[in-house]
């Protein structure tokens, strides 16, 4: 099964039938929202509002863990999440889609794994987004009238404030191309529950460094409800384009990953983790 994370203006435009709402139940609390569980295009597919139904979660607050862990315990294998972000280059102008193949953490005050209280896990994050995922996001886009540039490194900071001047230009300076606030710790824990993660990104402005346009609310919603077009038809076509045989290593990111023994997981830990642990502990 396909999950999707992002907004409720993509949910409306994908055109989903004979859906189901599922109100999870995880050892990390509530997500976001329920569930919204149907099908594009005859594919099942589950939708979560990253921020929650009436945007009530800011990025630091979002239940990253809870949402997650639903859409695992929901049977979905492949993620693939909807990010609005700035443009740390000319060359990348608002409204255009970017698939990114890297990220830059920034951020201070979210829990960014499901380990580390009693169990401790270190998966590798060299390739934080599931190229195969990528991929196929990027060869989607020739179906559709998007413009979707391939690869480029996305730096996500705490928020929920915007950049100073003087963050932006150390960004751009550092080489980044694109800054959002949601990302992290999203593709860490997709990777920890062995799911394929991909990001498709859509700009809505050239952060505080550029001068041509002033970086406000109401300039990043205009452009995002722009996006929104672009992004439902590239998600449309990819939901039948992904792999259901996952040939990559997210499906296996745990293995040899766990360090803490069997002997020692207790049973409250090993209850909490157990969707995650299978059989690796």
């Amino acid at each position: 099964m396909l999950g999707i994370i992002g907004g409720s203006g993509i949910y409306e435009s994908l055109g989903f039938e004979n859906t189901y709402e599922e109100r999870a139940k995880t050892p990390f609390g509530p997500p976001s929202a329920p569930l919204e569980v149907g099908e594009v295009d005859g594919q099942e597919v589950a939708f979560l509002p990253r921020h929650g139904r009436n945007h009530q979660y800011d990025p630091t607050n979002v239940p990253y863990r809870a949402n997650i862990h639903a859409l695992k315990q929901a049977g979905v294998d492949h993620v693939v999440a909807t990010n609005a972000v700035g443009s740390l280059r000319e060359s990348l102008s608002p409204r255009t889609l970017v698939v990114p193949d890297q990220l830059f953490d920034r951020t201070r005050d979210r829990p960014r794994s499901f380990f580390g209280d009693g169990v401790v896990a270190h998966v590798s994050m060299a390739d934080p987004y599931c190229p195969h995922l990528s991929e196929a996001l990027v060869e989607a886009a020739d179906a559709t009238d998007a413009e979707v540039e391939d690869g480029g490194t996305y730096v996500c900071i705490e928020g929920p404030q915007f950049s100073t001047r003087a963050e932006s230009e150390f960004y751009r300076e550092r080489g980044f191309d694109l800054i959002g606030m949601t990302t992290v710790p999203e593709a860490h824990l997709a990777r920890e529950a062995e799911l394929c993660y991909a990001a498709v990104t859509g700009i809505t402005d050239y952060d505080v460094w550029h001068d041509e346009e002033e970086v406000s609310l109401e300039t990043v919603l205009g452009h995002a409800a722009a996006n929104e077009e672009s992004m439902s038809d590239l998600l449309d076509a990819v939901v039948g384009a992904v792999d259901s045989d996952r040939d990559c290593d997210c499906r296996s990111a745990l293995d040899g990953a766990i360090n803490t023994p069997a002997e020692a997981i207790g049973h409250e830990n090993r209850e909490q983790l157990k969707l995650l642990l299978g059989d690796y502990r």
